[in-house]
């Protein structure tokens, strides 16, 4: 080291040092409570807080190195304008934020002057946050009159089939999987996407309770099972009804709690009869022996937990798949205990926090509103004019998203993103697949830069994040970009004067103690151990409904579509990689560095039916397009099926495309969701 490096360390060490409280902000069930160390004005470490009950002190590998991409040395500090045509090499240069701002509203109000349904908001959750989500975004989009999109592209097929079933996205409590004696592992890699319950799930193994891992992957969390029951993508459902045939035929059911608690049963009891042992493992791809112990163990273990998580549902039937397995723990009266039930989401039970307080429907007016669905975005922006599309968007605002990399059938994302004549605003931390397609990119804040509340889909307290250091270079929170764009256009409303404490409030809707949750840093919810041992479900009867809950199967399969599957035999998933959250931290390179390069995982058999070997590179194809990447020949992979992990920017790809150039925009039974585990290709030397 240095002499001036040297002086520079030590004067670093005689900095103050304080400590933030935070909250994870990404899309993951755990939503951990942060303890943020700051230096000076630089945070240097953040960690998980201890006093937060289910975070317990410990943080997933990527949030943990936080700080590597708040100070990351490519993160955009200054508003950029695009100086390059879309279909060139992107090249920017700064402008300032007056500059930036005026022409922004300049070409918004020249829009909107013909039909603001022409201007479509793009996000997602990048940020989980009740303030930098959707709060001031939504005022300003509502004030403007812009179409409204369809936020469709994670856990809506899941969302809606919970909903129909037990009235609202809620389960049992996060902590009393620790007592459990079986836990069902469904569609969950929980050791990457869910730390927090691997733990109690732990607690209740080393007390002897059996953990059963459902999926298609051989993933962290299978082999640290006590058994793997590798089904094929897309056939959850029909799991479910031969474990109820069974529970039926051994009358391994609750009878009093279905009389009281369930409606619709006997047309399910019907349908579940026709799914034998044998005609479901077929279906499945599994064993029928496997199949019969699953039912009996579930039958007899008490307590019986399932966890289910949003790998399954992303399929064609997926939301009745999640219908279909939501109601096992109800014919068993499994929910009579508090360590037994199902979890998918818990976000239902925050359902008094209201988001029209803070987005503002009523700023609308009368005026039409039509809604495109965020995973058909390639199509919307292809199809300009259609009958199923409506007007052609000409502008798109995007933030807390990347749909070039993360939307399906990304061929046509780009190519769309690629319109000269469509205008696109982008608010990013780094300059990502989608910032290279935008006219303008403005620097946001992250997480350690604002302030946010959040709630969680996997626990039941509602947490705050403080700001931990200023803004870096001119980056600006969501709230305050949307403010001074409302302000651009010439708005005047008094809501858009709100600030971000007095967003956090109005989204707590007087529930919550503010000065209580500044105090602590989280408040945790006054509901029942046991939610639903009366029954008391939120659908109108008060009943778990099974009225309707059916076997969907894969619109890409072989049983369901013998002609594609003879071209392209093998199934595909899309799960994430391990290092990375979706399409964050793809570029935090420590991360990278870990997880190396795209990879397909490969079963054996299939690699050597195709003459292929670990570690080359290669092409994995079907109608929509194709993608080169390394091939890993690995007992992660069933027969039948592959594994292309994700999700990575296309740029950083091996020829500039990632796994969604082969994922279709068809959608699921429910909800309107992407179907990108419901996907037929084939694999060759590349």
């Amino acid at each position: 080291m240095n002499v001036h490096a040297a002086a520079t360390a030590e004067s670093a060490t005689d900095l103050p040092t304080r400590v933030v409280h935070g909250a994870c902000p990404h899309d993951c069930p755990d939503t951990c409570a942060l303890r943020i160390t700051v230096q000076g004005e630089r945070v240097v470490k953040v960690q998980g807080r201890a006093e937060h009950p289910s975070t317990h002190g410990a943080l997933c590998t990527k949030v943990s190195r936080y700080p590597e991409r708040t100070y990351h040395p490519e993160r955009v500090l200054r508003p950029l304008k695009r100086v390059s045509a879309k279909h060139e090499a992107p090249r920017f240069e700064p402008v300032s934020w007056s500059e930036a701002l005026a022409d922004i509203a300049l070409r918004l109000r020249a829009i909107a002057a013909q039909d603001p349904q022409a201007i479509l908001p793009y996000s997602y959750a990048g940020t989980m946050g009740l303030v930098q989500g959707e709060a001031m975004a939504g005022r300003f989009f509502n004030r403007l009159g812009a179409s409204r999109l369809d936020r469709t592209i994670c856990a809506s097929a899941g969302g809606a089939g919970l909903a129909a079933t037990y009235g609202g996205k809620v389960g049992m409590h996060l902590p009393f999987f620790a007592e459990a004696k079986l836990i069902l592992i469904w569609g969950s890699n929980s050791i990457a996407s869910n730390l927090h319950f691997w733990t109690y799930a732990n607690q209740a193994k080393r007390q002897g309770a059996k953990l059963i891992c459902i999926d298609p992957r051989r993933t962290e969390t299978a082999e640290k099972c006590h058994q793997h029951l590798a089904l094929l993508p897309g056939t959850d459902g029909a799991l479910a009804l031969g474990l109820m045939h069974e529970l039926i035929v051994n009358d391994w059911l609750d009878h009093d709690y279905i009389a009281r608690h369930v409606e619709g049963w006997e047309a399910l009891r019907e349908q579940a009869l026709a799914w034998t042992p044998e005609r479901s493992a077929a279906e499945c791809g599994i064993g029928v022996d496997e199949l019969r112990q699953l039912a009996r163990d579930y039958a007899q273990a008490r307590p019986a937990a399932i966890r289910l998580n949003y790998g399954m549902q992303r399929v064609r039937g997926g939301g009745n798949a999640v219908r279909l397995i939501a109601l096992l723990p109800c014919l068993t009266g499994a929910w009579r205990d508090r360590a037994g039930g199902l979890l998918l989401s818990s976000s239902g039970w925050f359902a008094p926090y209201k988001k029209a307080d803070l987005e503002r429907p009523e700023l609308r007016g009368d005026r039409p509103s039509r809604l495109i669905n965020m995973s058909t975005i390639g199509d919307a922006l292809l199809h300009p004019g259609s009958a199923e599309f409506g007007p052609a968007v000409r502008a798109l605002i995007v933030y807390n998203s990347n749909p070039v990399a993360v939307a399906p059938e990304s061929a046509k994302v780009v190519r769309g993103f690629q319109r000269e004549d469509l205008f696109t605003v982008v608010l990013e931390h780094f300059m990502t697949d989608t910032a290279d397609l935008a006219d303008y990119v403005l620097p946001a804040t992250t997480q350690l830069e604002h302030l946010d509340v959040h709630t969680s889909y996997g626990h039941t307290d509602v947490l705050l994040n403080q700001p931990a250091v200023a803004p870096l270079g001119e980056a600006r929170s969501n709230t305050d970009i949307f403010r001074a764009l409302a302000a651009a256009m010439g708005y005047t409303d008094p809501c858009f004067a709100d600030s971000d404490a007095e967003l956090a409030r109005q989204a707590l809707a007087d529930t919550v103690d503010f000065a209580q949750l500044q105090e602590q840093g989280w408040f945790k919810l006054p509901l029942p151990e046991a939610p639903f041992a009366q029954g008391q479900y939120l659908t109108p009867s008060g009943k778990a409904d099974a009225r309707g809950a059916t076997y969907v199967p894969n619109y890409e399969s072989a049983a369901s579509s013998p002609e594609l599957a003879s071209r392209y035999p093998l199934a595909m998933i899309s799960p994430p990689a391990r290092n990375f959250l979706n399409s964050s931290f793809v570029n935090v390179k420590s991360l990278r560095d870990i997880e190396g390069e795209q990879l397909l995982e490969m079963h054996a058999q299939d690699a050597a039916a195709r003459g292929l070997a670990d570690g080359q590179v290669v092409r994995v194809f079907n109608d929509r397009g194709s993608y080169r990447c390394r091939l890993a020949v690995s007992a992660r992979a069933r027969p039948g099926v592959v594994n292309g992990l994700g999700v990575w920017w296309r740029k950083l790809g091996l020829d500039g495309r990632n796994v969604n150039e082969l994922t279709h925009q068809r959608l699921t039974d429910l909800g309107q969701a992407p179907c990108f585990y419901d996907c037929l290709v084939d694999v060759q030397a590349g």
